[in-house]
């Protein structure tokens, strides 16, 4: 009688399951849109941007990839590639550096701070067409002096990938790396430091041997948000680079020329390099976490 009791009290409620499907649909309707675009865009050279898919093939991708498409894929690959690793390293230097001075008081530190996460509620746009202003008016100040010494050359404009294109995308990485390592830090112990110099250590030796193993996970972190976030970003992009596209770019291009699952196989190449160097940076933070438990088993 007892044994009855207890196993109907631990029935789940009605609502568990209400909620349980209501979960369900939240999943469907976030990756359903994902999961349908790597659906069509395995489709036959005959298939159409809707179901049902029309034959099973590869064509598509060889298209695109092959140069028989409407987009040079393989450059605006390889520009998105650079800006993106460069954007992560900077973004994970910067952010470092940033938290190490924050940890000391100094003048002007608050407002500093507040100034450094602005472009956070700024509309992209509007943060992108300042950031174009900015490098028009460094032009025209500074490229006719530059160009008399032969430093540059008198056509094009500071638009482009490294200059105001990068200035773009670090305005929207840096932010997030900033606030992560803000959080690392202030609940970072310093008696470790202290712990480091009574034993003679530098404040070098202490950055590396003490502090940078502490921090190393949220240093994957702060890089997978700098790459996956230039990766994919084209808000801020679309006024920066000038005639340089990158990879978002083209694809927004492909939206309004083309109605061909070329479309799909593109967005199918983004979302796997996305996902690869997500699930890279995880299984390398993973054997470095098991080389690390390994060497203080043999200590």
């Amino acid at each position: 009688m007892a044994a009855g009791s207890a196993y109907r009290q631990e029935r789940r409620p009605r609502s568990f399951y209400a909620l349980a499907v209501f979960f369900a649909l939240f999943v469907v309707f976030l990756y359903g849109p994902v999961v349908t675009i790597l659906t069509l865009s395995f489709q036959g050279p005959s298939g159409g941007l809707t179901f049902p898919m029309n034959g099973f093939s590869f064509y598509w991708f060889e298209r695109l990839w092959g140069g028989g498409g409407t987009v040079d894929i393989g450059t605006a690959f390889r520009r998105s590639l650079a800006l993106g690793s460069t954007v992560m390293v900077l973004t994970v230097v910067i952010s470092v550096l940033a938290g190490l001075a924050f940890r000391r008081k100094f003048v002007g530190s608050t407002p500093l701070f507040y100034v450094a996460i602005a472009s956070l509620i700024v509309p992209s746009i509007v943060v992108s067409l300042g950031i174009a202003l900015e490098f028009r008016i460094v032009d025209d100040v500074f490229r006719p002096i530059l160009s008399s010494i032969g430093l540059v050359s008198r056509r094009g404009n500071s638009l482009g990938l490294f200059t105001s294109g990068l200035g773009a995308h670090l305005s929207w990485t840096l932010p997030f790396g900033l606030l992560i390592m803000f959080a690392v830090f202030n609940r970072l112990d310093k008696s470790y430091e202290e712990a480091a110099r009574d034993l003679g250590a530098s404040n070098f030796q202490s950055f590396r041997y003490v502090i940078l193993p502490m921090i190393a996970p949220f240093l994957i972190g702060i890089a997978l948000f700098g790459f996956t976030l230039s990766w994919d970003e084209i808000a801020r992009s679309s006024q920066t680079m000038g005639s340089t596209n990158t990879l978002p770019l083209e694809l927004a291009a492909l939206t309004t020329t083309v109605t061909t699952p070329e479309i799909y196989a593109l967005g199918t190449s983004v979302t796997a390099v996305s996902f690869t160097v997500i699930f890279g940076t995880l299984a390398a933070f993973i054997l470095l976490q098991r080389r690390r438990q390994r060497r203080a088993l043999a200590d």
